[in-house]
């Protein structure tokens, strides 16, 4: 029995030789640091008319994003003295980068101005898709999230969408103070 064992030795060398390597633990270096990470969470879907207290609650880091936000003191101050009457709807992702900056600015805005501004303003929650609720989505040309529609009246005077290039205070008193019409954004292409 011994000498069978001793003649397969050779075989069996041979065979763990050419067998692949067994993956590398995460103590080794030889793995990525990735690999090692597990996968985030999706961010959740919130979907309709959703309030600042739901989203924080739901996602986290967007008051994080509040704290580092910066925005202008002056524009801050001037929201607060706009013509009362305008409405604002918020359309947003909660899972959305762009809507976590902007939104997350514009609470920072509103809690510099004492918590409200001389308008209403409301937030809809959407879905990737931009489609989702399909009754508060319908008729809002809803192509990027964030997107803010400025109305007075009843009519639409403006939106900021996805991007506000001077910041979403600025902009907003630009729309809400009548000194700008129409889209403002800081998007390269049209949409």
């Amino acid at each position: 029995m011994r000498l069978l064992l001793l003649s397969l030795l050779p075989f069996a060398l041979a065979a763990c030789a050419s067998a692949p390597a067994a993956p590398s633990s995460p103590a080794h270096p030889a793995t990525p640091a990735a690999a090692a990470a597990p996968a985030k969470p999706p961010k959740p879907v919130l979907l309709g008319p959703i309030t600042r207290e739901q989203v924080e609650a739901a996602v986290p880091d967007w008051v994080q994003a509040e704290v580092e936000s910066a925005p202008d003191a002056a524009a801050v101050k001037a929201l607060a003295a706009v013509p009362p009457g305008a409405e604002v709807t918020v359309y947003m992702g909660s899972w959305c980068g762009d809507s976590r900056r902007e939104v997350s600015r514009l609470w920072r805005v509103l809690d510099e101005a004492g918590g409200s501004l001389p308008c209403t303003i409301s937030y809809i929650g959407v879905d990737h898709d931009k489609k989702e609720p399909a009754a508060l989505v319908a008729g809002s040309d809803l192509r990027y999230v964030p997107t803010f529609i400025v109305k007075r009246d009843g009519r639409e005077v403006g939106r900021i969408v996805e991007s506000s290039p001077h910041g979403v205070e600025q902009d907003l008193l630009a729309l809400l103070s009548g000194s700008a019409h129409g889209q403002v954004t800081a998007r390269t292409e049209k949409p």
